[in-house]
């Protein structure tokens, strides 16, 4: 889904070829692999800060929001600066993937927790 949607504005918003998109799409492969174990360990900690402010879903909803976003978009700027992507176009490219983000990033979070309910990682071992 992010690929997909990646690629999309990459192409038709930021002005990048196609073979800049893919290329992107194919270095942030590996890219999410490695980070994914930390940006859970992050997602984690934004969300206990979160709960300590407020135990409401709509702040628990913004955490994570925030979370994907503060994490995810530096990481994306690397990319795009690897393959090769002018600054004009990553600034479109990673301010619009931002704004869709805020939709994605509660999203991602609750598809996280899923994957921990389904393959039995409790939160306990999730900090571990």
């Amino acid at each position: 889904y992010c690929s997909v949607v990646n690629m999309l504005i990459e192409i038709f918003l930021s002005g990048m070829s196609f073979e800049q998109s893919l290329s992107s799409r194919l270095v942030a492969i590996p890219v999410n692999i490695i980070i994914a174990w930390p940006y859970g360990f992050y997602r984690d900690a934004i969300l206990r800060y979160s709960r300590r402010l407020s135990p409401r879903s709509g702040v628990r909803t913004l955490a994570d929001v925030f979370a994907y976003v503060s994490f995810q978009s530096p990481v994306y700027v690397a990319i795009l600066l690897t393959v090769g992507a002018g600054w004009h176009q990553i600034i479109a490219a990673v301010s619009s993937n931002a704004v869709l983000s805020m939709m994605m990033g509660a999203l991602y979070g609750y598809f996280l927790d899923y994957c921990r309910r389904l393959f039995r990682v409790s939160y306990q071992q999730a900090k571990a």
